[in-house]
C-alpha cells in the first residue's frame, strides 16, 4: 500500500505523538509529557523499516545489504528495497520528492494512517 502525506500533515502527525519505552503513542489532552518524549522525524526513523530522505541519511546501502540484494546505484537500491518491503505487506509513505518512508502495516495502523 502507498500513501501520500504533505510535509505539513507529517509535521502535524509528529507533533501529536510521544515516544515512551520505545513505543509511539498519541498525546492525550490534559496530559503532560517529558521533553525527551517528543517525536521528530529522527525519532520516527527509528521505527521505520527503511527510508529515503534528503533530510538525513537512511542508510540505503545498509538496508540493501540486510535484504541480501545488490545494486549499482542508489535509485536501483531503493527500488529493490521498496519492492522487498511492499511485497511483504508494508506501507510506503511518500512525503514529497525524494522523501519516502516504509512502515510496517501495524505501525501505520497505530499511527492512524490507514483507514
Amino acid at each position: 500500500m502507498e500513501l501520500d502525506l504533505t510535509p505539513e500533515a507529517f509535521a502535524d502527525l509528529l507533533a501529536r505523538l510521544y515516544e515512551r519505552d520505545d513505543r509511539l503513542e498519541f498525546r492525550q489532552p490534559g496530559e503532560t509529557y517529558a521533553r525527551s518524549e517528543a517525536v521528530d522525524a529522527y525519532v520516527l526513523s527509528g521505527h521505520a523499516e527503511a527510508l529515503l530522505s534528503e533530510e538525513f541519511e537512511g542508510d540505503v546501502w545498509g538496508t540493501l545489504d540486510d535484504i541480501d540484494e545488490t545494486a549499482t546505484s542508489e535509485e536501483e537500491a531503493w527500488a529493490k528495497i521498496r519492492a522487498f518491503y511492499l511485497d511483504r505487506g508494508n506501507v510506503l509513505l511518500r512525503l514529497g520528492p525524494g522523501e519516502e518512508w516504509i512502515l510496517t502495516e501495524a505501525l501505520a495502523r497505530r499511527l492512524e494512517l490507514l483507514g
